[in-house]
């Protein structure tokens, strides 16, 4: 008997773009440690929030993939604030990297996440 609702493999491809970014996040995490031995204190801090970030981001990646309704809301959520937070680095004339890495990591991968689970097919198939 054939399955009268389509398929789809964006959860699949949003799990995986969701990893890239759980493990951008824990690089980043692991690469604030070190400067907690050079006396900052407060990047242990904010190495282990980043970390923690970095798990639940993967936490989550993991229940899309199984298609759990709560994934797919707190991935949007997550990708909305980020893009909001990549919104407030860039646009400012600070000193925030605007090269193609950072653009591709704080905007395209937000908003790819975003387009993966937005709309009402992808949400049909959450449970």
């Amino acid at each position: 008997m054939m399955n009268a609702t389509p398929t789809t493999s964006r959860p699949e491809a949003a799990f995986v773009l969701l990893l890239l970014q759980a493990i951008f996040w824990m690089v980043a995490g692991l690469a604030a440690l070190p400067f907690a031995l050079a006396g900052e204190v407060h990047m242990i801090g904010l190495g282990l929030a980043t970390l923690l970030l970095a798990l639940f981001v993967c936490l989550m990646g993991i229940g899309v993939l199984w298609r759990r309704r709560w994934a797919r809301r707190a991935a949007l959520v997550v990708e909305v604030i980020c893009m909001l937070g990549a919104g407030l680095t860039l646009l400012p004339p600070l000193g925030a990297n605007r090269g193609p890495v950072a653009l591709l990591v704080n905007v395209a991968l937000p908003i790819a996440v975003i387009w993966l689970l937005w709309g009402r097919r992808t949400r049909a198939l959450f449970t």
